[in-house]
């Protein structure tokens, strides 16, 4: 099954890489050195203005201590692997291209809006969640949540071809969030939220008809480019 290995990120910080039958899933030299998340939300950030000098600057407010925190490390905001390119104590600088405004939510941020966020994994921390990458597969659609007991059933509407990627108890990541696949249908997928995972994180806030940054398992990504490869 898989093992794990580290390795640095450009000098950042040391993160963490699946080996699956042990070949690496990052042996192509453009993934080699990405940074890893598991999907456990740490903090809600707020982002407090928009900026556009060029790219879009989002400074965003965070309960992290950020004297922990390097700059040029990756956050995960809701899902978008982002750098850090300036800090102070309470906040940080992250930087969005043209590309990730189109491909992900962040094209919509306002001021005010709250982050999923969740800082890069390191060698010997606990692993928990799932291996997330932070890069955004395409926007999935809430079509419906509802309460069961004291957890919340959510339906959700992916992109048509990311379904065959979507596997009952399997991961998926939704705004950053790593949640387990319940049921899967012809054009959507369900999952269940605990109290704890409802109330620290966006999901709370997020209406049917709102967008959400998916991206599926990498795992999933990987077999079905073997089962092509071979076929």
């Amino acid at each position: 099954m898989g093992a794990l290995c580290g390795c640095l990120t450009d000098g950042v910080q040391p993160s963490l890489y699946l080996l699956y039958g042990g070949i690496t899933v990052l042996d192509n030299p453009d993934t080699r050195h990405l940074p890893m998340f598991t999907g456990l939300i740490t903090d809600l950030g707020t982002l407090t203005t928009i900026e556009k000098p060029g790219d879009t600057h989002l400074p965003i407010k965070t309960g992290f201590d950020m004297s922990q925190i390097a700059i040029g490390a990756s956050i995960a905001c809701s899902g978008v692997c982002l750098p850090a390119v300036e800090k102070d104590a309470d906040s940080f600088l992250a930087v969005a291209s043209a590309e990730t405004l189109e491909k992900t939510t962040n094209g919509k941020w306002q001021p005010g809006r709250r982050n999923n966020l969740n800082r890069s994994q390191t060698q010997g921390q606990e692993l928990g969640g799932h291996f997330v990458f932070g890069h955004v597969d395409g926007l999935a659609t809430l079509k419906d949540a509802r309460e069961e007991g004291e957890s919340w059933r959510l339906t959700i509407a992916p992109p048509a071809d990311l379904m065959p990627y979507i596997a009952s108890k399997g991961s998926v990541s939704l705004d950053g969030i790593s949640l387990t696949v319940n049921e899967v249908g012809d054009d959507s997928f369900g999952v269940n939220i605990i109290p704890h995972t409802w109330e620290a994180t966006t999901l709370h806030a997020t209406k049917p008809g709102d967008n959400m940054n998916i991206e599926i398992d990498m795992l999933a990504r990987y077999v079905a480019r073997q089962m092509e490869y071979r076929s």
